[in-house]
């Protein structure tokens, strides 16, 4: 399968298709042991978790304008009202839902997508595992983003809660209670459908753009092969890479974004008359600051996952090449 074939030219053995033994003084797992994925779900808590909670106050004021988009007219006037109403405190409001929320988030989006691009590829096999490895990419990263909105959803409808219901509790400790005793279980989940709706289509864009994107950056940007580019050097195009899939992630979710927003400010409303309510318009309200944060923060995310997979020497497979068993049939089929 494709991702043998990685392994292959990553630890520069002989073609042999099967799990490779990484280096024991060079890595310190094999790609697809439970160690590996195991250290990938702790690099996606970290890029997820840091990530979100850098960017609440930037989020804070996004969510206000898609709720309440007569009061906060735009990013400037949306800080400047949040200040004056509440201090620079203000706009810290929903940080510990934030870490909580998107930390899990993390675990699941990135070591859960390890799991299923290994598992999807050997379904598909090496040569299919090539050709449509678009199509992997994003099965794998829906999957992924499946699982991984479940343990996001309850700690998204507080924060949401927080930072836009007048009010309101300002704190994880009293709102996640409040919830509890007011709506139970269902007021957590409430937000899943839509959460998923925004979630599912932004996570595949991220994971297929930011793939693709690096194998388009590798053989026409880069003037070197990646075997030849520094840690710093391949750190930087992974930066690069996600911040370019980060804008279209944007764009592509930002409708649904704003529907959880609305809905988890109105607990009494459901997902059509949220829409409803915002209009055409408004679901796009908010979209130049969200492109401003996910631009941001989809970059930092894959940067600071590859770092993770630097410091703790994993394998880093290169960009697929295509097997040697489809260039001999292209070739022989010319």
């Amino acid at each position: 399968m494709v991702f043998e074939r990685q392994k292959e030219a990553f630890f520069a053995q002989s073609a042999q298709k099967q799990l490779v033994a990484a280096s024991g003084s060079q890595y310190s797992c094999e790609v697809g042991s439970g160690k590996f994925y195991g250290l990938c779900a702790f690099g996606g808590l970290l890029s997820c978790g840091l990530t979100h909670t850098l960017v609440v106050p930037l989020d804070l004021v996004k969510c206000r304008i898609q709720v309440n988009p007569d009061k906060y007219k735009s990013l400037g006037n949306g800080f400047k009202v949040s200040v004056a109403e509440g201090g620079m405190k203000a706009l810290s409001l929903g940080w510990a839902p934030t870490l909580v929320g998107y930390s899990m988030q993390g675990i699941g989006k990135f070591g859960f997508y390890e799991a299923f691009k290994n598992f999807y590829g050997g379904l598909m096999g090496e040569e299919n595992a090539f050709l449509y490895r678009t199509t992997m990419y994003l099965a794998a990263s829906a999957s992924a983003e499946f699982f991984a909105d479940i343990f996001l959803c309850p700690m998204e409808s507080v924060k949401v809660r927080i930072q836009t219901t007048p009010g309101w509790e300002q704190t994880l400790r009293a709102g996640a209670p409040r919830i509890m005793r007011e709506e139970g279980i269902n007021g957590f989940y409430k937000g899943l459908a839509p959460l998923w709706a925004r979630q599912i289509p932004y996570t595949m864009m991220k994971f297929a753009c930011f793939e693709r994107t690096v194998e388009l950056l590798y053989k026409y940007v880069v003037p070197k092969p990646r075997s030849d580019c520094g840690k710093g050097e391949q750190l930087m195009v992974t930066f690069i890479a996600g911040y370019i899939a980060g804008v279209f992630c944007a764009i592509v979710s930002h409708p649904a974004d704003s529907i959880v927003s609305k809905l988890n400010a109105n607990p009494g409303g459901g997902v059509v008359s949220a829409a409803k309510e915002l209009g055409l318009a408004g679901c796009w309200k908010g979209l130049g600051p969200r492109i401003i944060m996910i631009g941001t923060l989809t970059a930092l995310q894959w940067f600071i996952y590859d770092s993770v997979k630097v410091a703790f020497r994993l394998p880093r497979p290169p960009p697929p090449e295509m097997p040697e068993s489809l260039k001999r049939k292209l070739a022989a089929a010319q």
